[in-house]
C-alpha cells in the first residue's frame, strides 16, 4: 500500500508542476506561428548575435519601453495589454507565457519585427523605427520576461 501511495503524491506532485503551463499550452492562438511556412526554417536559424548579458538585456528594455514603444501594446510586464483603443487584430502577445517562449526562436522573433506578425496589428519596426542590432536587444529583453 505505500507504494501506490508513494507513487499517486509523486503523479500529483508532477501534475501540479505542469498544471499552470498545460491551459497555456491548450489555447492553439498562443503558439500559433506566425512566420509563413514557407520562411520558417530560415528564420529559425537566424541567430542572435548579442549574448544574454545584463547590460544587453538593459538595453533591450530601454528600447522596449522607449524608441520601439513595445510597452504601448504588451505592457511592462510582458503579459500584452487587454483593451487598446483602435486595436482590431489578435490581442498581443504574452511574452511571460513559458509555453509560446519555448515555441518561438529567437529568429522567428526577429522575422516579426522586420516583417510584422500577420494577422495582427503588428507592423515591421525595422529599419524604419530600429536597426537589426536594436532589435536584437529587444529580443533578449522580450526573452528576459519567460525566465521570471
Amino acid at each position: 500500500m505505500p507504494g501506490k501511495i508513494g507513487t499517486f503524491c509523486l503523479c500529483s506532485l508532477l501534475l501540479q508542476s505542469i498544471l499552470p503551463f498545460a491551459s497555456e499550452a491548450a489555447n492553439p492562438q498562443v503558439l500559433k506561428q506566425r512566420v509563413p511556412q514557407d520562411q520558417i526554417a530560415e528564420a529559425r536559424a537566424w541567430v542572435n548575435p548579442l549574448p544574454a548579458t545584463p547590460e544587453n538585456i538593459e538595453k533591450g528594455k530601454k528600447i522596449f519601453d522607449g524608441k520601439a514603444f513595445c510597452v504601448t501594446c504588451h505592457g511592462r510586464d510582458g503579459k500584452g495589454l487587454g483593451k487598446i483603443p483602435g486595436l482590431v487584430g489578435k490581442l498581443p502577445r504574452n511574452f511571460t507565457d513559458k509555453a509560446w517562449q519555448a515555441m518561438r526562436s529567437d529568429g522567428e522573433l526577429m522575422w516579426i519585427l522586420k516583417n510584422g506578425s500577420p494577422g495582427t496589428d503588428m507592423a515591421s519596426f525595422i529599419p524604419l523605427v530600429l536597426t537589426e542590432e536594436e532589435a536584437w536587444h529587444v529580443v533578449l529583453y522580450v526573452r528576459s520576461f519567460g525566465k521570471n
